[in-house]
């Protein structure tokens, strides 16, 4: 089957597994998952897609909450199954566990050499934890997921922090989903909410993968492009029966979720899910750390985000840009002073900062000009996607709608981290955004100062 912009709409989840798929980008799609169960009572299959996939022990993955909202009831069906399985009970409760070193090693610890799969059930952190030691240990993991609240069951990456410094590492793409509505539908609801914020940041995200399309050639695919939109659309299309647990607004949810992720299996990047305010949440995570903060939800600081880089996109859509003087400005860039501003808000993760900045040279003067070349001559072409983009004000309409945090003071971020983040969160990746346009173009103090404004007047 070939992906085109007119079938998308018509196929369903499970179309986009169990092999290759032609592309009108020209590229191949295809990800390594051959089961998604998406369905009430969905968790008394485990065994049997275990088995189905040729599995014969499992190492139980969950922490103390996961294990008491499903993963007992996993043993349970596994036990009455007869399938051999071990278990690794974190004592921490999802909100407290952290994907650091300390927990990945707790995983290899208890992975015997027969241990074939590794079982993850929860979310977020044991997601990103169970790939990637999956990955390490060239095994496969299924997943057993508990509530609806991130897009990252189908990618092959894993947020892991080492070091203080949350990165993205190669993780494998589990075998197998597993989704059962009802116990989706009971998670917290700030759990789901935040979820349902996660796929508000792929306005923001999928507009910096355009520009920087546009300005740095990088590959893109407008099929992969529209199944995101989709799963955005339905998913705002359904936010009262959301709040309501309605099941089947749950499963469409839980689906859009996974959708994305294998969308971003398809282009083996994380582009069609993550942007921008995947930095701005990054950058607030790692400062939570730094000040031993409890974390908040992954998905809430990104719509949150969402409000923040769409908002940049509506001042530089309204901007007289100076070309020459953002090639001036460029020329004047202090080296010296930014290693130090990394120094002083990325802390002892300021090493690893500088040394991918280094490795790409974003910040090099010659890639900043030549850059600013192409900027300037594809402006109207880059300007059209400013146009586009969905409104700050909407963004906080929808979240206001599904009551959502919606401003970075509604949970525990001040101004200052606010606008800093806006200064400095483009140094966390290396994908190109507003943020970095933003500082080619010798904008981004005044725009993060503007932002501040306006958040203290709120």
């Amino acid at each position: 089957m070939q992906l085109t912009l007119d079938n998308i709409d018509a196929l369903k989840i499970t179309d986009y597994i169990g092999g290759e798929l032609s592309c009108t980008c020209g590229k191949p799609h295809s990800i390594q998952m051959d089961k998604i169960v998406i369905e009430e009572g969905a968790v008394n299959k485990t065994a049997q897609v275990l088995k189905e996939l040729g599995y014969k022990k499992a190492l139980l993955v969950a922490d103390a909450n996961t294990w008491k909202a499903c993963g007992q009831l996993v043993a349970m069906v596994l036990e009455k199954e007869a399938f051999p399985f071990k278990t690794c009970i974190f004592a921490e409760s999802s909100d407290d566990l952290v994907p650091d070193e300390a927990a990945t090693g707790k995983i290899f610890i208890q992975a015997d050499a027969d241990v074939d799969v590794i079982l993850t059930v929860g979310s977020g952190v044991l997601n990103d934890l169970g790939k990637f030691v999956s990955c390490k240990l060239n095994i496969d993991t299924v997943i057993v997921a508990t509530a609806p609240s991130m897009d990252g069951f189908a990618s092959t990456g894993a947020a892991l922090i080492v070091g203080d410094l949350k990165t993205s590492y190669q993780a494998v793409c589990p075998r197998a989903i597993i989704g059962d509505v009802d116990i989706l539908r009971n998670a917290p609801m700030p759990m789901i909410i935040a979820g349902w914020s996660d796929i508000i940041g792929k306005y923001s995200a999928l507009a910096d993968w355009k520009i920087s399309q546009i300005i740095n050639n990088e590959f893109y695919c407008d099929v992969t492009v529209k199944m995101v939109k989709k799963s955005i659309q339905t998913c705002m299309d359904n936010i009262e029966k959301i709040k309501q647990r309605d099941a089947v607004a749950i499963k469409n949810l839980m689906e859009g979720l996974v959708l994305t992720g294998i969308a971003m299996s398809f282009v083996g990047i994380s582009r069609p899910a993550s942007g921008s305010e995947h930095h701005l949440a990054h950058y607030w995570e790692m400062q939570f750390l730094f000040a031993h903060k409890k974390a908040i939800f992954h998905g809430t600081k990104v719509g949150i985000g969402t409000a923040i880089t769409t908002r940049l996109y509506e001042l530089l859509r309204d901007a007289d840009v100076d070309f020459v003087q953002a090639a001036q400005k460029a020329k004047a860039f202090d080296v010296a002073k930014w290693k130090a501003d990394v120094e002083t808000y990325y802390r002892q993760c300021s090493p690893e900062i500088l040394a991918l900045s280094e490795k790409d040279g974003r910040n090099s003067l010659s890639n900043r000009l030549e850059r600013l070349q192409t900027i300037e001559k594809h402006w109207q072409q880059i300007h059209a996607v400013f146009t586009d983009i969905v409104s700050s004000e909407k963004i906080k309409e929808i979240l206001h709608s599904a009551n959502a945090p919606v401003n970075p003071q509604d949970v525990g971020i001040d101004c200052k981290m606010a606008v800093d983040a806006i200064r400095m969160a483009k140094e966390v990746r290396n994908r190109y955004t507003i943020l970095g346009l933003l500082a080619d173009l010798g904008l981004l103090d005044q725009f993060s100062e503007q932002i501040g404004k306006e958040l203290e007047s709120n």
